[in-house]
């Protein structure tokens, strides 16, 4: 015998449940049993959501290629959790940890993961032109909740500075070209430059 364990089958897994269940019951922590049922629902709902999404994105376009569904189901961060979860998903960590980058509404690029240690050093590249692309810490729990779906491997997460792009200075002018302006005393008014 190998000492692979095969899954069991629903009927089967049901039964487990049951009788871990009516283990805990028979012990008289009421509290214990409580919350071991509510552990049951949650999974329960993990899990069929998982196999809801999946049925949907299957679904959607039936006669699609295969490639496409799987890539379908790969960019979603329930059913991609799951196969994680399971060691079942077929990308290999930085590949995932590209995925969910690529899942960000903020540009952010990976500088380094340290395997070792779980740290990814990410940096925040441009910032949308109006100022408007949400607070540094909106985007730094965005980067961490959807990693925690694609790549858990990622246990630290260290931001660093853009460099390559600084303030940019925006000059306004008073009026259309050539047009004569003054500032208050009848000089024209200082202009700064970049």
């Amino acid at each position: 015998m190998s000492g692979a364990r095969t899954a069991p089958d629903a009927e089967t897994a049901g039964r487990m449940v049951e009788g871990v269940l009516d283990r805990l019951a028979s012990s008289g922590d009421r509290a214990a049993c409580e919350a071991a049922e509510e552990l049951v629902r949650v999974l329960m709902e993990f899990y069929g959501g998982g196999f809801a999404r999946v049925m949907d994105l299957l679904g959607r376009r039936p006669d699609r290629p295969a490639r496409e569904a799987v890539e379908a189901l790969l960019r979603d961060e329930l059913v991609a959790g799951l196969l994680v979860l399971h060691g079942l998903h077929p990308e290999d960590t930085p590949a995932r940890i590209a995925r969910a980058l690529d899942a960000l509404p903020q540009d952010v690029e990976s500088t380094g993961f340290d395997p070792a240690t779980g740290e990814l050093r990410l940096r925040l590249i441009g910032s949308g032109g109006c100022g408007c692309g949400g607070s540094p810490d909106a985007v730094e729990q965005a980067a961490r909740d959807t990693l925690a779906c694609f790549a858990p491997e990622v246990t630290a997460v260290t931001w660093e500075a853009d460099t390559a792009s600084g303030p940019v200075l925006l000059q306004i002018g008073a009026g259309p070209p050539g047009a004569s302006v003054s500032g208050p005393n009848g000089r024209p008014p200082a202009t700064a430059t970049p």
